[in-house]
């Protein structure tokens, strides 16, 4: 799949090198297409944060196992470009349980994972975690 932000329906590249994943593009069945959109992502080869608005979905068994397969397969090659995942929780209480629950994400992916409070601190969070590795 070529880069063309029209055909990306999980993530929103519009922004990029800020990508939002979309919630509404993650009902059942949506992993393949998650994978064909991370896999263009990779073969950008440019450096870009990931960010996740408005919580998480809950995701059906097959999409969470085969987004969990490609991410261990890919792990070496998406930390060469991808600087942060950046979660926006308003809720405090939620923030800190979704903290705590990155710490695991954070070894096995070895992806830094920022969970904020808003949009502004995640754009400012964007900028840091990019101005710190511009180079993939």
């Amino acid at each position: 799949m070529p880069f063309d932000p029209e055909s990306f329906t999980v993530h929103d590249v519009s922004t990029f090198p800020v990508v939002r994943a979309r919630s509404e593009g993650m009902t059942e069945g949506y992993a393949p297409q998650w994978v064909q959109e991370m896999e263009a992502l990779l073969a950008r080869g440019e450096p870009y944060v990931l960010m996740f608005e408005g919580g998480r979905v809950d995701e059906a068994h097959e999409d969470r196992k085969q987004r969990g397969l490609w991410l261990k397969k890919n792990k070496q090659a998406l930390q060469k470009v991808c600087r942060a995942l950046i979660s926006i929780e308003p809720d405090a209480l939620k923030r800190a349980a979704f903290r705590l629950q990155a710490v695991g994400a954070v070894k096995a992916f070895g992806i830094p994972m920022d969970v904020v409070a808003s949009a502004p601190e995640a754009a400012a969070c964007a900028r840091r975690r990019l101005e710190d590795h511009p180079e993939g």
